[in-house]
């Protein structure tokens, strides 16, 4: 969080995933994370790409990725695949990036979708973007507080 605390403008939240990867984009004054979709490239190289380009096109000052971690705190293999792809957006991006627990993000983002009947193939299309804008509005409010 030190990382990105100093800078300005919007921030990019990517919730990486093997299969599909959620993006959210906060507004520029940072009180506000906002769903802005998912992709699906194909490999931890081609979302990388996909990312940094959406990056560039957001014109975003700071990239956030949720780190998974088991319930106790300890991390595991995702979490080592989440933050090699966090090195790789830095060093396609010059852009800081900031890890963010994402325990309970998809939980959340469940119980959400589960009170608004949100089902079926819709339900895979919505929970990775959902869960991204969980993370970045969870890391919005830890940044006020800082």
């Amino acid at each position: 969080m030190e990382r990105i605390k100093n800078t300005v403008g919007k921030i990019l939240s990517v919730d990486f995933g093997d299969v599909r990867t959620g993006l959210a984009v906060s507004d520029p004054s940072r009180f506000l994370a906002s769903g802005i979709g998912y992709i699906s490239p194909g490999g931890i190289e081609k979302t990388a790409d996909a990312v940094s380009e959406i990056a560039r096109e957001q014109s975003v000052s700071a990239i956030v990725v949720g780190l998974p971690k088991n319930m106790d705190g300890s991390e595991g293999a995702r979490a080592d695949r989440c933050k090699k792809f966090a090195r790789m957006l830095e060093e396609r991006t010059a852009l800081p990036v900031a890890m963010f627990d994402e325990r309970m993000t998809t939980m959340t983002a469940s119980r959400y979708l589960n009170e608004t009947n949100t089902r079926g193939k819709k339900r895979k299309q919505v929970i990775d973007t959902l869960s991204a804008q969980i993370i970045l509005q969870n890391c919005l409010d830890r940044l006020k507080n800082m």
